[in-house]
């Protein structure tokens, strides 16, 4: 398949395009600000489908609203009609095509004029009214809260909420490109429409992007998974400056080793790391509920059991060779010696976060 994408510089198109380059059967042509229309006859030839993502939505003077969105895409039509096959056009309309203001109406017009394409050619016309859109590369500090709150909260800069409860309806942008690339596979498409749909406040939004950045104090993690959390989170990770790829952590040191928190979590424990040098041991209490994971993942390690009531006892040695996940057992004592002749490195997982006033944790050799 051989497109035409339009607006290259802007947001969507940049990201489109990565996801094009990775599929080898599809060649993508651009065509961005600084190119002349009158060139559009001549770049189309044996283009299959234009992706019209160019247009104007900020414009310094109202008139702009018109040549930007209206008359780009009569042009981009003539050059269209001009071919020997007519490509299909999926074009990024705006659901403010749908209210009286000067962006609305343009967007609305440019709707006409390709519908009018549409009509006369035969050719397949796909008209997404999107609501904003999200995600990675999006221009800060122009039209669009999410991106101004991302990149001013990651480098600790102020925010500016008028109403905290003004409702936004939001579209991630890999959403809108999986749609995107689904209906030009899929040219019986019909339905033009990208989900899901995220509605939420500014309020709400500026607060889990704080949320965000102060996991990197607190080490708590939002659920990040799934969903419009997920998206969000990692949209506001794509604004983090390059110096800010990293950030330290506490490291708590003895004469057994070190131990590292890494990630805690609401509902479901954290993840730390430690060491300990040979022949030393680390361990010896019991929990009553807590219960945890150990992965050794450099060097020996012996791990011993003794239960709290039977006094019965378990012992299991495992090492980074052959790798092998361990949980304590609440009502079991237990403690790791490691047993080579390296320092050793352990992962740990515990169900909850450790809560000094109600650790759960009782010294007791094993």
């Amino acid at each position: 398949m051989k497109l035409l994408v339009t607006g290259a510089d802007g947001f969507i198109a940049r990201n489109l395009l990565v996801h094009l380059r990775e599929n080898r059967d599809v060649t993508a042509l651009t065509f961005g600000r600084k190119d002349d229309p009158a060139s559009l006859r001549a770049t189309l030839a044996g283009v299959d489908a234009i992706v019209h993502l160019a247009g104007i939505n900020r414009p310094s003077d109202a008139g702009e609203f018109v040549t930007g969105n209206v008359d780009l895409t009569r042009a981009l039509c003539e050059a269209a009609r001009a071919q020997a096959r007519p490509p299909s056009i999926l074009f990024s309309s705006s659901i403010q095509a749908e209210r009286d203001n000067d962006y609305g109406r343009s967007k609305r017009q440019a709707e006409d004029v390709l519908s009018d394409y549409a009509r006369d050619t035969g050719a397949s016309v796909l008209l997404y009214r999107l609501p904003n859109v999200f995600g990675k590369w999006c221009r800060p500090n122009y039209n669009s809260a999410v991106a101004t709150f991302c990149h001013n909260i990651a480098r600790d800069l102020p925010i500016t909420i008028n109403d905290p409860a003004a409702p936004l309806e939001l579209v991630y942008v890999d959403d809108v490109l999986a749609a995107f690339m689904s209906a030009l596979a899929d040219p019986s498409t019909t339905a033009p429409v990208v989900q899901p749909v995220y509605r939420t406040t500014v309020g709400e939004v500026a607060d889990l992007i704080r949320q965000f950045r102060v996991s990197r104090d607190t080490l708590i993690t939002e659920r990040v998974g799934t969903g419009f959390v997920r998206a969000l989170y990692a949209t506001f990770v794509s604004y983090l400056p390059p110096d800010s790829f990293g950030y330290e952590v506490k490291r708590y040191v003895d004469p057994r080793g070190a131990f590292v928190e890494m990630l805690k979590t609401r509902d479901s424990g954290q993840f730390s790391v430690f060491t300990a040098h040979p022949g030393v041991t680390r361990g010896g209490h019991y929990h009553h509920t807590k219960t945890e994971k150990f992965l050794v993942v450099r060097g020996r390690a012996r791990f011993r059991f003794r239960h709290m009531a039977t006094g019965d006892t378990h012992q299991i040695l495992t090492s980074a060779d052959a790798p092998r996940v361990i949980e304590t057992i609440p009502g079991w004592t237990h403690d790791i010696t490691n047993i080579g002749e390296d320092e050793m490195i352990v992962a740990l997982w515990a169900n909850e976060i450790f809560d000094r006033a109600k650790p759960d944790t009782y010294a007791c050799p094993v």
